[in-house]
């Protein structure tokens, strides 16, 4: 394997603000921030929008949409086989 073709794979924070919640895992990502970790070590920290602590699909507070319940307010709104010429 050729030396220096990947980039640096190392150990980083990544931090979901809106949850409170933070995970150790390997990236190569970078941060000029630092956290100290549980461990006591001082790791770089990534802060992200969403995470799985925060995602609805996650988290179970996703929207379920009623596509059937649309339909029928199209049909009712403008009439069954509109743009079917009649």
């Amino acid at each position: 394997m050729q030396q220096d073709k990947h980039p640096d794979y190392h150990e980083v924070v990544f931090r979901d603000r809106a949850a409170g919640y933070a995970f150790l895992t390997r990236s190569t990502a970078t941060s000029d921030l630092t956290i100290e970790w549980d461990d006591g070590r001082t790791y770089p920290v990534v802060d992200v929008e969403i995470s799985s602590e925060s995602h609805p699909f996650y988290t179970g507070k996703a929207r379920t949409v009623d596509t059937e319940g649309r339909v029928a307010a199209f049909e009712r709104r403008f009439g069954r086989g509109a743009g079917q010429g009649g």
